[in-house]
């Protein structure tokens, strides 16, 4: 009697050891299969970022502008005393890049140089020296060569761009509108060129100790 009951907790014990171990076993499979899940999830997400990182990348160097030529500068007053009232330029896009939209800023109504606050144009030309930043100066454009007659500068296409109108004062105004102190003899300056998309063009130049009435900014 007494060996029957011992065997019958053995047998009981075997028992539930046997359902704890099937526990653990079930417990490990379902953490492995969660982390399995993380992992693989996490890796597809650090997938679909990198691609999209790699598309942002090449939609940005494919829309950066490229200079073309020498950048010149036209004087309103020539000489040792002289000042600049226009910048010229001309930009065509990288190999491969997208069209850029350069619908050229409207006209302020004072006539100051810059593009009224109410202006839709996608490009933006900053002005920097040591002395000032003015920001979204008013420009036209020029095509040269190959036009389809719109405004998108597109592959195979040159804009010429002028900073600033032709008569001071009227057209929008010019650098000599716009500038306080006056661009003028050994000044070094910069101009930006921001695009919607793609890097900064960068355009530093220096005005020479006299001015001509058109001047090679080399």
């Amino acid at each position: 009697m007494l060996n029957r009951r011992i065997k019958q907790m053995w047998w009981s014990e075997r028992g539930i050891t046997g359902i704890e171990t099937a526990i653990i076993l079930i417990a490990f499979v379902v953490v492995a299969a969660v982390f399995a899940y993380t992992a693989l999830s996490a890796g597809l997400f650090a997938t679909q970022e990198s691609q999209e990182s790699i598309y942002s990348g090449l939609k940005s160097v494919q829309s950066t502008l490229e200079l073309k030529g020498s950048v010149t500068a036209t004087a309103n007053n020539t000489g040792n005393n002289g000042h600049i009232k226009q910048i010229s330029f001309i930009v065509a896009n990288v190999l491969g890049g997208e069209p850029l939209d350069f619908t050229a800023p409207d006209e302020d109504a004072s006539n100051n140089g810059t593009a009224a606050s109410t202006s839709t144009n996608k490009v933006v030309i900053n002005y920097i020296d040591q002395y000032q930043k003015v920001s979204n100066l008013f420009w036209t454009f020029t095509p040269l060569g190959n036009d389809n007659g719109n405004q998108m500068l597109e592959q195979n296409e040159r804009f010429e761009i002028t900073v600033g109108s032709t008569t001071p004062g009227q057209d929008g105004g010019n650098l000599i509108d716009a500038l306080d102190p006056d661009l003028g003899i050994n000044t070094t300056f910069t101009l930006e060129m921001l695009t919607p998309a793609g890097a900064v063009l960068i355009i530093p130049r220096t005005i020479p100790g006299s001015v001509d009435q058109v001047i090679n900014l080399h």
